[in-house]
């Protein structure tokens, strides 16, 4: 009898746990569910990256607090081991110290295992010790948010389930997902290995495509690589960088401040002769020089071996030729040596390469020198009857 005056009871509860609180349609709660994790993504990029692990952002307290308690909430991750480890990921970039290279872990590894990568160097006490510095450490932070990193994700998946039901574990299970895929997967995985480069960093990291929307403007990693202490990432009128957008919305508000941006390279009148300013704009904005570079060798290259079938040798040199020497694998190294001596031009083209990268990397040399060095270099380059070299060095000359 009491089970038949409780069954209503019953029924309700069997409603509440199939739709929640809200009874919303599965669309809905997966529009909310792209909402909050779009909010993630924000709060990884915007505070984590761009104002806690490079400085190049201030945020207003109350908003780096509402970043602080999002995070907590839906990833577990704190700011000081988030910070470590990226920092760490910069100073020992492509290096056997470097926590999440595929370039040394391999892409596999990085792509589907980024997050347990990351787990094992936030035990490690050096890296959090050394590159943590300068991260919260108030009492909401020694006795919460590091203290109980799993109580906050526990605490989503309850509010989660109370408000939608059923479907609220399967948004949990998506929310859980979504930065150790597109951050740990996707951006130290993907962007280091496949897409463009505007920049010829040191590193081999890539843009992966010009419009960053889904990752919050990380898409372009390559250009974050070659100008790390940037609030914005975009630098080319076609990119993106939806991370900036909302910095200039909260700047206009008071609630943000960029505290840099990336220099703009120009050219003006071609000077007779390379010049002290020569020499300062091509140090200023060697990687975006180098990047031209490279479309000039990788042009020379097409034309040169056009008629050639293709090889193991002439497969290296179109990945590896305009690449620093340091940056060649060694397996690639014995066809890369092939391919400069079956075509003189390409190995001349490699060897100024060289000269012209020692102009910054030569410490050792006064300035007067190494603008006499860079005026011999453009003597060379023009008078070497190579056209992609002349064009090359005749451009350096107008650098603003």
């Amino acid at each position: 009898m009491n089970w038949f005056l409780d069954a209503p009871m019953l029924n309700a509860t069997v409603d509440w746990l199939a739709g929640g609180l809200l009874d919303l349609a599965w669309w809905q709660v997966l529009l909310i569910g792209l909402v909050a994790t779009h909010i993630t993504i924000v709060s990884v990029t915007l505070y984590l990256h761009r104002h806690s692990a490079h400085r190049a952002l201030d945020l207003h307290p109350v908003l780096q607090h509402f970043f602080r308690f999002w995070l907590w909430m839906t990833t577990g991750m704190t700011t000081k081991a988030w910070t470590a480890i990226h920092r760490k990921h910069h100073a020992k970039c492509e290096q056997a110290e470097d926590p999440h290279s595929p370039q040394i872990h391999g892409i596999r590894k990085v792509f589907w295992q980024g997050a347990e990568l990351y787990r094992a160097e936030a035990a490690n006490a050096e890296t959090m010790s050394r590159y943590g510095h300068g991260t919260p450490n108030d009492w909401v932070e020694r006795h919460l948010y590091s203290r109980y990193s799993a109580l906050g994700v526990s605490l989503m998946l309850i509010i989660d389930v109370a408000l939608f039901g059923a479907l609220g574990a399967a948004l949990w299970a998506m929310q859980m997902v979504w930065i150790p895929f597109w951050a740990a997967g996707v951006v130290n995985g993907m962007g280091h290995y496949w897409g463009y480069r505007n920049f010829e960093a040191q590193d081999a990291s890539t843009n992966l495509t010009p419009w960053g929307i889904v990752i919050g403007g990380e898409e372009l990693h390559n250009n974050h690589h070659t100008y790390p202490t940037s609030a914005k990432f975009s630098v080319k009128p076609y990119e993106f960088d939806i991370g900036w957008f909302y910095i200039s919305l909260l700047s206009k508000l008071g609630l943000a401040k960029a505290k840099k941006i990336p220099p703009r390279l120009a050219y003006g009148e071609m000077r007779p002769v390379a010049d002290e300013k020569t020499l300062e704009a091509l140090i200023a904005h060697r990687y975006e020089v180098m990047a031209g570079y490279a479309r000039h060798m990788r042009a020379v290259l097409a034309q040169q071996t056009q008629s050639a079938s293709p090889s193991r040798a002439l497969q290296a040199a179109r990945r590896w030729l305009h690449r620093d020497t340091d940056k060649v694998p060694a397996t690639a190294a014995p066809q890369l040596a092939e391919a400069r001596a079956a075509y003189p031009v390409l190995d001349q083209m490699v060897t100024m390469r060289e000269e012209l990268r020692q102009l910054w990397l030569n410490t050792g040399r006064t300035r007067e020198q190494l603008v006499a060095d860079l005026q011999a270099w453009c003597h060379r380059a023009e008078a070497s009857g190579i056209a992609a070299l002349r064009e090359f060095s005749l451009k350096l000359r107008a650098m603003a």
